[in-house]
């Protein structure tokens, strides 16, 4: 087993006033040779959007965007039409593919939202733009794996243009948890949203991450109540 770790203090930071955001590997203004990618995962932003504010008309292509609101609700509008607020609990994905412009607003006046913002290179370019969202039970999720992300077609996840998997875990303080790899060219990349585990022998905290390669069966055990996002993702 092989890992890399970033801790919470070293990622990127900007603020922008209505925008404060960690970027995890290099984005925008922040550049770090050593961080680019983990595989086919380029963006891990943990973004705060304060109220009323938010990203105007911009464009992408070619990459699979997933957003994972933690507090608040943000706006999506989309140029396919498309138009709705996520929620905590709801994940949302994009194939921007041939190319799609969309903007993201908080939706409240009064209260920040705090977001994550996901990109993962997708295995067939140019196909056809496309979004999706579900609605994911918290308790589903209460010591085991509630994969949200696959490369399946079927209604328990949302559909990925990537071999890769998201899944999420809220572990109680003191229990174990194995993550058995799906495919096993892939790597794992695991975020720490909240609490403290340990993996590897290696004692994570809230907002730092690791990304594990040539490892199928890894076992993760939380030292307090703890929210834990994993990304499997190819090589």
């Amino acid at each position: 087993m092989k890992h890399i770790i970033h801790r919470a203090e070293t990622r990127g930071y900007a603020d922008h006033g209505w925008l404060q955001t960690s970027h995890i590997f290099s984005f925008a203004g922040y550049y770090n040779p050593e961080r680019i990618r983990f595989g086919s995962l380029r963006v891990l932003n943990d973004d705060i959007v304060q109220p009323g504010k938010g990203f105007g008309s911009h464009s992408h292509e070619n990459m699979e965007i997933i957003s994972v609101p933690l507090i608040g609700s943000l706006t999506h509008q989309d140029s396919s039409g498309h138009e709705t607020a996520i929620y905590p609990n709801d994940v949302q994905i994009m194939s921007a593919g041939t190319g799609i412009t969309h903007s993201e607003y908080n939706y409240s006046e009064t209260e920040p939202v705090n977001f994550l913002q996901i990109w993962i290179f997708p295995k067939e370019k140019n196909i056809n733009p496309r979004y999706n969202q579900k609605t994911f039970d918290p308790e589903e999720r209460h010591n085991r794996w509630q994969f949200m992300v696959a490369p399946e077609k079927n209604d328990d996840t949302l559909w990925i243009n990537q071999d890769a998997y998201m899944a999420r875990v809220n572990l109680s303080g003191g229990q174990e948890i194995n993550y058995q790899q799906k495919v096993k060219q892939n790597g794992i990349y695991f975020f720490i949203i909240s609490g403290q585990v340990t993996i590897d022998n290696t004692t994570l905290n809230k907002r730092d991450g690791i990304g594990i390669v040539e490892a199928q069966n890894i076992t993760l055990k939380s030292t307090s109540d703890s929210d834990i996002l994993a990304l499997e993702i190819p090589l």
